[in-house]
C-alpha cells in the first residue's frame, strides 16, 4: 500500500497549506483528497508535489506492504 503520511509532515514544514496548493498551484481538491485518503495517483501529481514542496519522494510517498494489496 502506498501511503502518503509522509507529505501531511512535510506540507506542515513548508511555506505551504492545502489552500496555497489548491489556489496557487492549482493542484485539485479532489488531488488533496486523495492524498488524505491514501488512494492512487499519478506519478506526474508526486512530481508537481515534489517541485512544490522542493522535496524528494520519500517525504511524501512510502510503501507499507499490505495483506490487502491485490495479488500479482
Amino acid at each position: 500500500m502506498i501511503d502518503y503520511s509522509p507529505f501531511w509532515n512535510t506540507l506542515k514544514k513548508s511555506n505551504e497549506s492545502t489552500y496555497t496548493l489548491i489556489n496557487k498551484y492549482h493542484i485539485s481538491s479532489a488531488t488533496i483528497d486523495k492524498l488524505r485518503k491514501n488512494k492512487s495517483m499519478n506519478t506526474t501529481t508526486l512530481n508537481d508535489l515534489c517541485r512544490i514542496l522542493n522535496c524528494r519522494l520519500e517525504e511524501i510517498a512510502q510503501y507499507i506492504p499490505s495483506d490487502t494489496d491485490q495479488p500479482l
